[in-house]
């Protein structure tokens, strides 16, 4: 349950910054800051580990189920798990007042030192990516065989999750769009029923012992229309742009430029900008939408072992909304691609 590499980093860290003790805290919203170094996937609204100097973690819950099942200690009146204060917090920005209050002095955010710390991932942590990936195709491959003219999105959402956690997904974060050139981006799913010559959009991020991994893919619903076709090979040629060029060295920047050049040389450069896009990837480990995102404003080196998804997900008039992007794990001289499933533009 507690990683013993991520408790030596932080034991360095603690070292380097002249730190008495770092807290881990997390919700049930954010949980990754905790899960970093006790990776236990706790039911309640509160954990907190504790890091002392000399190495000793104690993990301690507001909820007596998870403090039996994890052998940590419960805390029902959770503000008192922070008496006595810390030199350091990661995720200090997501706590409730009360419990920075409780610490007395005011604590120092830890909680981007920690994220650096987690982008690069250990050979453990990578076989989980991996086994998420898999999970996510296999949920791709459901969502493309059960779907059908006349289902409702959150239909289908309610299919593909109910595969995904018989299948031993802890969580997954999807997202679904469906229509033509009046979708302008994916959310939640809704009670539309889809209809010939949709595009549907998707985006699966299964978590298997906390890591996410995620796909993005377009399906077409009968005949596409060659304003989809044209569409498709625009976005296969960006994303096939980034994952050509990721590899350590390469700045995150560098990747969404590689992808928006492309929109740009087919004369689609004003869909790459906020209006029409949120980022053109980011990372994935504990929280599904990591940082550093791919954009041309984040100078951030890429490293080894990171693990990142590149995505050219816009809007573009010839189809709509669309998405296209993969699981990459960046290597020694480049990335390998750990989803497995076509890249094509579905039909069915």
């Amino acid at each position: 349950m507690i990683n013993e590499h991520r408790r030596k980093q932080l034991l360095n860290l603690m070292a380097e910054r002249g730190w008495d003790s770092i807290l881990l805290y997390g919700n049930a919203w954010r949980k990754d800051p905790f899960r970093s170094l006790v990776n236990f996937n706790f039911s309640g609204d509160h954990a907190l580990a504790r890091v002392s100097r000399s190495g000793e973690v104690t993990a301690t819950f507001s909820d007596p189920w998870d403090a039996e099942i994890a052998s940590g200690n419960l805390e029902p009146d959770f503000v008192r798990a922070f008496t006595g204060g810390a030199s350091s917090i990661a995720g200090l920005e997501f706590m409730e007042e009360r419990f920075v209050a409780a610490c007395g002095t005011l604590p120092v955010s830890a909680t981007a030192d920690v994220e650096e710390l987690r982008r690069v991932k250990t050979a453990e942590e990578i076989e989980y990516i991996k086994r998420a990936c898999d999970l996510a195709d296999r949920g791709y491959q459901h969502f493309a065989t059960v779907i059908e003219p006349g289902m409702r999105e959150f239909e289908l959402v309610a299919e593909v999750e109910a595969f995904l956690k018989t299948n031993g997904a802890e969580d997954n974060f999807m997202l679904i769009a469906s229509g033509g050139t009046e979708v302008v981006g994916m959310k939640p799913p809704t009670e539309r029923k889809f209809q010939d010559g949709d595009s549907i959009t998707t985006e699966l991020t299964p978590q298997v012992n906390g890591y996410y991994a995620q796909i993005c893919r377009t399906l077409v619903l009968g005949e596409p229309s060659q304003g989809q076709l044209r569409s498709f090979a625009i976005f296969s040629e960006a994303q096939k742009a980034a994952e050509d060029l990721i590899k350590p060295g390469v700045t995150a920047a560098a990747a969404a430029r590689a992808q928006n050049d492309v929109f740009r040389k087919h004369g689609y450069g004003e869909y790459t900008g906020a209006k029409y896009t949120r980022v053109r990837g980011h990372c994935l480990g504990l929280y599904p939408d990591e940082t550093p995102h791919i954009l041309e404003d984040v100078d951030y080196v890429l490293k080894q072992d990171m693990v990142v998804i590149a995505h050219p997900n816009t809007y573009l008039p010839l189809s709509g909304y669309m998405v296209f992007g993969d699981t990459l794990l960046i290597t020694e001289t480049g990335n390998t691609r750990l989803n497995k499933t076509e890249k094509k533009l579905f039909v069915k």
